[in-house]
């Protein structure tokens, strides 16, 4: 049995998996956000989530690819980068693993349909999650 007090720490480590999903992020660097050690928020995390934090960020990262595999032109490789992967075979066996079939595969099923958003859209206007945010202008209103 997980502590009650001990949930909101643990929100807080699986909202950074959600936020920072294509950085690279271990056990040590999510125990410190939840401020406890890494044996405790591994055992604790499991508990609530029914998985590893690993596990849970590998998630994370294969639904992006899903989005982008979709929505995007970008290539297995590009969408493989961007979610957070240095090696396109890793993940390609995690995304066969979780969705059942390849990135390519994936991707040609989603072909026919609506125009996709071009890949320098992506990159230039921050449509992945690793863009950063422009700054409002100056004379914007706020």
């Amino acid at each position: 049995m997980v502590p009650l007090d001990l949930i909101p720490h643990l929100r807080r480590a699986h909202d950074e998996i959600d936020r920072r999903y294509a950085e690279p992020l271990d056990l040590a660097a999510l125990a410190a956000v939840a401020g406890v050690s890494r044996h405790h928020f591994l055992r604790g995390f499991a508990a609530v989530y029914g998985r590893t934090p690993v596990a849970t960020l590998a998630r994370r990262r294969i639904e992006r690819a899903q989005d982008l595999l979709r929505a995007t032109n970008l290539t297995v490789t590009e969408v493989c980068m961007l979610v957070g992967y240095s090696s396109l075979g890793s993940f390609s066996s995690r995304f066969r693993r979780l969705v059942g079939v390849s990135p390519s595969d994936y991707q040609a099923r989603w072909a026919g349909g609506p125009p996709r958003i071009p890949g320098c859209v992506v990159f230039m206007h921050g449509l992945s999650d690793t863009a950063i945010p422009e700054k409002p202008a100056d004379d914007a209103p706020r």
